[in-house]
């Protein structure tokens, strides 16, 4: 066992203690699986990540770092606050990529882009939006999805299955008061095996964001024990803006928001560029910095 370097950082927020917690062991090389899974259960957190050196190569030079994701049930092979976490974290440390405004991280779902810059609208760092998978949800699974929401057919628009590396069940609801109502039954979505994205659209207002939508998110997450609600969620807020602007739902650029139902304010910018690529924004607070021994 040695002292490595250690951050926990708030992801996707406009303030510190807002948003998503992350751990991050930024001197992950030799650590077993069984070592990094044993971590990431004792941290209790939704994610722990691992920083490792790169393998991937490309046209372009390849990957700046490896990382490696774990829930304390198991590793994922992307996410989302993991990823913009981890990049800020490895910054900080001194990390310096190999194009300057450009980070790439190699991960199990392949290389991820990160923006530092202002680029094509996007406000600090943002992640790529990763390929999606997308598929109908067949009308019995639906009901039964809904009625461990305790919601009605009548309150939901529209469904998909989404999975750009983190499988959701994305559900487009009729407007903003449905999402309290919902009231997750963690046996019945555990026995689906279900993680749902509930979201809708505010009714336009007149502030300083008026011009662009603003989405409204609930993610209800599986763990090892139960269900747990999701404070701010990059995957399925990546794979919702893949879909919903694609079916004509939601017009790029947008915000979000997330995490209302458990007292947090996560915050994040959905934008599309020049070649259709959608990023996914989002501050990130560094909270603790040190050592762990592992």
């Amino acid at each position: 066992m040695q002292p490595r370097r250690f951050a926990q950082l708030d992801v996707f927020a406009d303030h510190a203690l807002q948003g998503n917690a992350l751990a991050v062991v930024l001197d992950g090389e030799g650590l077993s699986d069984a070592a990094m899974l044993d971590f990431a259960r004792w941290t209790n957190l939704s994610e722990t990540t691992f920083v490792l050196p790169p393998t991937a190569e490309g046209a372009d030079g390849g990957a700046d770092y490896r990382l490696r994701i774990f829930t304390p049930a198991g590793e994922l092979a992307f996410a989302g606050h993991p990823t913009l976490g981890s990049c800020q974290a490895w910054l900080n440390a001194g990390g310096t990529p190999r194009q300057a405004q450009r980070v790439v991280q190699e991960c199990a779902k392949g290389l991820v882009s990160i923006q530092r810059s202002a680029a094509a609208g996007l406000e600090g760092l943002a992640f790529a939006a990763p390929p999606l998978q997308r598929s109908e949800v067949p009308a019995g699974v639906q009901a039964q999805v809904l009625a461990a929401l305790a919601l009605q057919a009548s309150d939901l628009i529209a469904t998909q299955w989404l999975d750009n590396g983190s499988r959701w069940m994305g559900l487009l609801m009729r407007d903003i008061e449905v999402l309290p109502r919902a009231q997750p039954n963690a046996a019945g979505l555990r026995a689906l095996g279900v993680k749902a994205g509930l979201c809708a659209l505010h009714q336009p207002s007149s502030g300083a964001n008026a011009a662009e939508p603003v989405l409204e998110v609930r993610g209800i997450t599986l763990t090892a024990h139960g269900i747990a609600e999701d404070p701010a969620t990059g995957s399925l807020n990546a794979s919702l803006a893949q879909w919903l602007s694609a079916a004509g739902h939601i017009a790029l650029p947008y915000r979000v928001q997330q995490g209302a139902a458990i007292g947090r304010a996560g915050r994040m910018r959905l934008v599309a560029d020049a070649q259709g690529q959608i990023w996914v924004q989002g501050r990130v607070h560094s909270v603790v910095t040190g050592h762990v021994v592992l």
